[in-house]
């Protein structure tokens, strides 16, 4: 009899909904001949904490599944073969039960490559990473010429995933050239995106892979020491690329004469302070020698001239990632993926006014259709899809007319948008759009390091002017202001946190200006803004069951059990609880 295997995703989201004490419960009542083990991040983080059983070739995938409800998984699906249908994930349109992930239209319209291994290996078992063919390309790689690899990364067409989308053989070439003794590659996993969790994913699930990326880098370009950089605020990340790093030097992955091969490389953590701006490659390095992270000029671009003035070359966790994959399947494999211009996958972060929100990796070219409505299943409560923010607080929003738009660098900027590092945040009809670019501009706003005036003053301004739009007192002239200021802003700013951060307002101002109109004019379609609405009760639906009483946490509504109620106005703070919890569609938003 083959042995059966319990996987429990263990990756952030799933571990903030209790999935350690789902593992643990697990461990406890497993007997011999069922192996329990602990994975990274399956992707489908709304449906956590996620537990996949596998026997004889076949897989069981249980959603939310609780500390308490283990034994009965042990007792029945394990002990008899049973399923249990409440722990199935049911397909909304066809009400159908799915057993298998594969088969979950989650999952079955993505690619995942980089992500493959995820929901298989322990993260902290470098034996599982090796068994399923780990270090194998850097192995190869270290056999192979550095020129070699360098051009085997150009022909792939593999580009930049942290936002530019610089192609990376270019990138690596340049830094090869330099005739500099020292030199230095850095792993960008400063992920400071609302919403985002692409890089965390990846660090948290398979650190090994990449470790390994990093290793067949710093063979090609000719280093010895690299850092990875990634924020203080993923602390599982760290925990898992510290027992990572310490398992591959054992191996002797790391440190002296790796594979024997006479190379020395080595790899050191450095934790970010979770400034935004440091994502840019220049504040970055000046975190890293221990200055205030602040971007300086270039040229001399940091393949030139960076860490500590020593030529340095710096990827995003997702594109180190991919390299082991294009080393071993080859660039030929790689660029058959994608458009003519965007090769590959990219791994996004699917939030926000979305059913299936999670962990996605797709194929170049996608459409934002495809992307929303067959992987993300469709908007809440069946709504009307509104705009889609990609390339998070940085990136435009996207309205319905471009939803056959392809997911690429190029179609998503000729959108007004951009890829970014890959948040995509879902809007549904409620959402008013001139709050969305406030909400944004505000996080740029005070993520701003100040260093140059178009962005600290810019921003400031622009911020001043949509809190006049959203307290219903602005103009047509404010209009006119807030466009131009925002343009000034993207052409004029020092480094790329400013000349991106008007794109919310540039791109909800092309899209949606009859909202900034509706605003002008006092309302607020979505009726979201609080100094354009307001609540009042409809005398002929109220049956003075005093709910809405109850709830309200001002006492701003009166009148006896039983009988009509009435919301005194000056009190009043329109936080709309009366509005959520009225059962009798009495309490009107106008």
């Amino acid at each position: 009899m083959s042995e059966t295997m319990i996987l429990v995703c263990c990756g952030t989201g799933c571990v903030a909904q209790g999935a350690m004490e789902v593992l643990k419960k697990f461990q406890q009542l497993s007997s011999v001949g069922i192996a329990v083990k602990m994975t990274g991040c399956y992707g489908f983080c709304e449906r956590g904490p996620l537990v996949v059983i596998r026997k004889n070739g076949k897989s069981v995938f249980y959603q939310n599944v609780k500390a308490e409800g283990v034994e009965r998984i042990i007792t029945r699906t394990i002990g008899k073969g049973e399923i249990l249908d409440d722990l199935l994930y049911e397909d909304p349109q066809t009400k159908k039960k799915i057993i298998e992930e594969k088969e979950l239209p989650f999952y079955k319209h993505q690619k995942r490559l980089i992500l493959e291994n995820n929901g298989k290996i322990d993260p902290t078992n470098i034996d599982d990473y090796l068994k399923l063919g780990g270090y194998k390309s850097a192995e190869k790689a270290l056999k192979m010429e550095p020129e070699e690899i360098i051009e085997e990364i150009k022909k792939s067409g593999l580009r930049g995933r942290g936002g530019a989308g610089f192609p990376t053989g270019r990138k690596w070439e340049s830094c090869r050239r330099e005739k500099e003794k020292v030199k230095y590659i850095i792993c960008n996993g400063d992920e400071g995106d609302p919403g985002a969790f692409m890089d965390s994913g990846i660090l948290e699930g398979n650190p090994q892979l990449v470790i390994e990326g990093m290793i067949i880098g710093s063979f090609a370009i000719g280093v010895e020491r690299a850092f990875i950089y990634v924020r203080a605020e993923y602390p599982l990340a760290v925990k898992r690329l510290e027992i990572a790093l310490n398992q591959a030097r054992e191996k002797g992955f790391l440190g002296k004469n790796i594979f024997g091969s006479g190379f020395n490389f080595d790899i050191e953590i450095v934790q970010g302070a979770g400034a935004f701006v440091c994502g840019e490659e220049t504040a970055l390095i000046q975190s890293i020698e221990g200055k205030i992270g602040e971007p300086y000029p270039r040229p001399p671009y940091p393949a030139e001239k960076g860490v500590f003035g020593k030529p340095t070359l710096i990827n995003n966790v997702k594109t180190w990632a991919a390299v082991p994959l294009i080393v071993k399947n080859g660039s030929g494999w790689f660029s058959s993926i994608g458009t003519q211009t965007s090769k590959g996958t990219m791994i996004f972060s699917l939030v926000g006014k979305v059913k299936n929100t999670g962990l996605i990796e797709v194929p170049m070219g996608i459409t934002l259709r495809d992307l929303i409505f067959k992987i993300g299943g469709g908007i809440i409560g069946d709504k009307k899809f509104k705009a889609v923010q990609t390339g998070g607080p940085s990136g435009g929003c996207i309205p319905e007319k471009y939803l056959d738009l392809p997911v690429d660098y190029e179609a998503l900027a000729r959108a007004g948008s951009i890829m970014g590092s890959g948040g995509m945040v879902v809007m549904d009809e409620d959402t008013c759009m001139v709050s969305v670019a406030r909400y944004f501009l505000a996080f740029t706003r005070e993520e701003s390091c100040g260093k140059c005036v178009p962005c600290r003053e810019g921003t400031y301004l622009m911020l001043k002017i949509l809190d006049k739009f959203v307290g219903g007192i602005a103009t047509e002239d404010d209009l006119k202001e807030l466009e131009e200021t925002a343009l000034m802003v993207k052409d004029t700013s020092f480094c790329g946190l400013g000349k991106t951060a008007p794109n919310p307002v540039l791109t909800t101002l092309r899209y949606f200006r009859d909202e900034y109109m509706a605003h002008i004019g006092g309302k607020c379609p979505a009726g979201v803004c609080r100094d354009l609405i307001k609540y009042e009760i409809d005398e002929q639906n109220c049956t003075g069951c005093t709910v809405c009483v109850k709830n309200c946490p001002q006492n701003a509504i009166e009148g006896e059990r039983k009988k009509p109620h009435k919301i005194v106005q000056e009190n009043c703070i329109k936080c709309g609880i009366c509005f959520e919890v009225c059962k009798f569609n009495a309490v009107i938003k106008k």
